[in-house]
């Protein structure tokens, strides 16, 4: 048993704001309770003085690359497992654009089943074409019924307009969520970099805001169209907001997804840590960001995901316009939320916390996400004002321009099913 005393827990799921006790018994919460009312049985436990920490439910991180199977060498089920449980995640969802793509139920299965091995809870999107082609839909009901939790074109947009709308018809068939990259290539020149500052000043043509906001544009349609539950993923565009924004007022089925770099970075960062801040879609003006910030703030954006995309050091040390895209989030973002969204004044943490729990949980079915009584003990402690300088990352790959610098904010203790997977000994 645990028993987590005198703690402040947040729980935007039921409004709960304030001082509680929590009981742990086995992978559940037993009780929750004002402080002094709960006491551990003859069994006894252990018990954690949790006063000036905030508790929480367990991070839901529903954008996560583990790169598993197919380029182990950047990160594998395990090791992402243990980098998310550092940064208080314990549920996440993968994107599909493995290798082999999870477009069928042997890999799907695969990645299913080596979740199940790690200390936190694994889901999986599957693909929405066969071979990320987009040219043949997947089987997507039988990849629901094998256990997907959603299906993606993360990693290579989905450009054939039939097909995008055959796959929201179907994804409405069964009630399934479906998640968009929208990048046109054809206003691409040079993908990871903002097309403006950031491009002249390394020379290259980079990648124009057009190339989210036409898709963002046709697929908020045909999503209205088809009654398809979307989402709008690492929105970088102050227009594509604004779109989700007005289509958000006619359905209820549109949401719209924020990475940490998008609203705490813009291109300026590009420029000065190059490779370490090339991502796809790329960080765009400082306009854009604080749309982005307005855009949480009144409900607009509705998740924050990470889009954890590990590469090697040897990736990244490539020029700017032949290392890939994508930096590791997993880590830091509940530090860039407190600083550049709390702590700031935009967004309440309750709202911060819907944003990366409940909300997110919710979109995907998951019973994850809250705390209650007879719910699953997945929970956090974190400090909101500890200062902490991250030296070393827990995945394989390091590639972050946050890694050295100095963040507010840190996860004491990351509990999944009822077992402690992470702790930070300071305080505990």
């Amino acid at each position: 048993m645990l028993l987590i005393r005198n703690c402040h827990l947040i729980d935007p799921a039921s409004g709960t704001d304030g001082r509680r006790d929590i009981l742990v018994e086995g992978e559940k919460i037993r009780s929750v309770a004002r402080p002094g009312e709960l006491s551990l049985s003859e069994e006894g436990g252990r018990v954690i003085d949790a006063d000036g920490l905030i508790a929480a439910p367990g991070l839901v991180d529903t954008h996560v690359h583990f790169r598993d199977p197919g380029a182990e060498y950047k990160e594998d089920i395990f090791t992402g497992a243990e980098t998310a449980a550092a940064g208080g995640v314990t549920s996440v969802v993968l994107m599909a654009n493995t290798s082999p793509h999870v477009d069928n139920e042997d890999t799907l299965r695969y990645v299913i089943e080596k979740g199940k091995k790690t200390g936190i809870r694994v889901y999986t999107c599957a693909n929405v074409t066969m071979d990320m082609d987009g040219d043949e839909l997947t089987d997507m009901d039988g990849l629901l019924k094998a256990g997907a939790v959603g299906f993606t074109d993360d990693g290579k947009p989905l450009l054939n307009e039939g097909i995008a709308r055959k796959a929201m018809q179907e994804a409405a068939r069964l009630h399934a969520p479906i998640s968009f990259h929208e990048e046109d290539p054809a206003c691409i020149a040079n993908n990871g970099i903002n097309a403006g500052k950031a491009s002249a000043f390394f020379g290259i043509g980079g990648s124009d805001r057009r190339a989210e906001i036409s898709m963002v544009q046709r697929d908020l349609s045909m999503a209205l169209e088809t009654g398809a539950r979307i989402v709008i993923q690492h929105i970088s565009a102050r227009e594509a907001v604004e779109l989700v924004r007005q289509a958000r007022k006619k359905s209820g089925r549109i949401h719209a997804e924020a990475t940490p770099h998008h609203f705490s970075l813009n291109e300026e960062a590009a420029i000065e840590y190059g490779t370490m801040a090339k991502m796809n879609p790329p960080l765009r003006e400082e306009a854009d960001r604080q749309a982005i910030v307005a855009g949480l703030a009144d409900g607009t954006i509705d998740l924050i995901a990470t889009d954890h995309a590990p590469h090697s050091a040897e990736e990244k040390a490539k020029p700017i316009t032949e290392a890939p895209s994508g930096i590791i989030g997993l880590e830091t973002s509940l530090s860039l939320g407190i600083m550049n969204l709390v702590h700031t004044g935009a967004l309440t943490m309750e709202r911060l916390l819907a944003c990366m729990t409940v909300n997110p949980a919710g979109l995907y079915g998951l019973d994850a996400g809250r705390i209650y009584e007879g719910g699953p003990a997945d929970l956090i402690l974190f400090d909101e004002n500890e200062e902490w300088v991250p030296e070393k990352f827990r995945s394989k790959s390091q590639n972050s321009p946050f890694l050295g610098q100095k963040l507010t904010g840190k996860v004491k203790l990351t509990v999944c099913r009822g077992r402690i997977v992470y702790e930070d000994q300071k305080d505990l």
